[in-house]
């Protein structure tokens, strides 16, 4: 191959694909006008950063009383403790006003985060904390699956097949309602507790597997220099491990970020369950569904992205 046409082949293979994306997205906008759907995107902004003016109402019939820094308190006519209104509010009551129970007495201006976007915050954290206890369980049980002991090869075998042969959503329903009642765990530790344990059998797998994958020489080679089988396994055949089976952890840890959305069958508002609430109220359904794909999308793709980051750098310093 000629130097001219080295340096042109990438250029049309850009071309082929920008080409190749601009008719799916041209479908895409075709079948939304054949659709005949109206767009209505400015119902779907409130949801994610809530800009709306927040109302504070009186809880008690009683009087309003505002002192010099502007601070309202509404002392109640039957007694008890009186309400108070922070001081920065927009206040919709004059001095020595009487109010009833549910006026609106002060309004509070700004900003703050919509329903889906406190969904995407409960995804984002589920998942991670899932992720790090999954990875642990995954490298135990990946250590007992190639164990010389009998006992804990039998335990870790029975534990991946039992987890991978099973449904998440019979799982989840299982660790909540079984499980959580025996040792009152609250929702987001049960939603944790049954991603991890499931996602923990996959890694367990991937683990084994990597560490299969290492020429039986490397553990004796180390063994050789007055290695232990601990260090040999931290220093020599682990790190060995790690860079072979990041591709396949990485398609499961995203796999663990879309399987979170099955926690809102036990009443976690995640991102989907979000999506699902703010559709029934505000009737913009490709909106909302859209939005919180791309969501899924930016949350996988960065993660993606750090582990191709780690797998290179792992494979400058080999």
């Amino acid at each position: 191959m000629t130097p001219n046409a080295s340096t042109k082949s990438p250029w049309l293979g850009h071309g082929l694909y920008l080409l190749i994306m601009a008719v799916l997205v041209s479908g895409i906008y075709l079948s939304g006008q054949r659709i005949n759907y109206t767009w209505n995107w400015e119902r779907l902004w409130p949801h994610v950063i809530d800009t709306t003016p927040q109302d504070v109402l009186a809880h008690s019939d009683g009087t309003a009383w505002i002192d010099e820094n502007g601070q309202l308190t509404v002392e109640p006519d039957a007694g008890g403790e009186p309400q108070l209104v922070p001081v920065g509010y927009e206040l919709l009551v004059m001095d020595g006003d009487m109010v009833f129970q549910g006026d609106t007495i002060a309004q509070q201006h700004g900003w703050r985060f919509g329903t889906i976007a406190i969904g995407l915050w409960v995804t984002i954290k589920i998942s991670v904390v899932s992720l790090v206890f999954a990875i642990l369980l995954g490298v135990i049980f990946g250590l007992m699956r190639i164990s010389e002991k009998v006992v804990l090869r039998d335990l870790a075998i029975t534990y991946i097949e039992i987890i991978r042969g099973t449904p998440l959503l019979v799982q989840i329903f299982i660790v909540y309602f079984f499980i959580g009642t025996v040792f009152d765990l609250d929702r987001f530790t049960a939603g944790v507790a049954a991603l991890a344990i499931f996602t923990g059998a996959y890694v367990a797998e991937i683990v084994r597997a990597g560490i299969q994958s290492i020429p039986p020489g490397q553990m004796e080679a180390a063994r050789s220099l007055g290695m232990n089988y601990v260090q040999a396994m931290v220093y020599v055949i682990m790190p060995q491990a790690i860079q072979r089976t990041l591709p396949p952890l990485a398609g499961q840890f995203i796999n663990l970020i879309k399987d979170s959305s099955l926690v809102s069958v036990i009443s976690i508002t995640d991102l989907s369950k979000a999506g699902r609430e703010v559709v029934s109220g505000n009737f913009a359904p490709f909106e909302v569904w859209f939005t919180v794909a791309l969501l899924y999308l930016l949350i996988t793709g960065l993660l993606s992205l750090l582990i191709q980051r780690l797998e290179k750098r792992m494979a400058a310093d080999a």
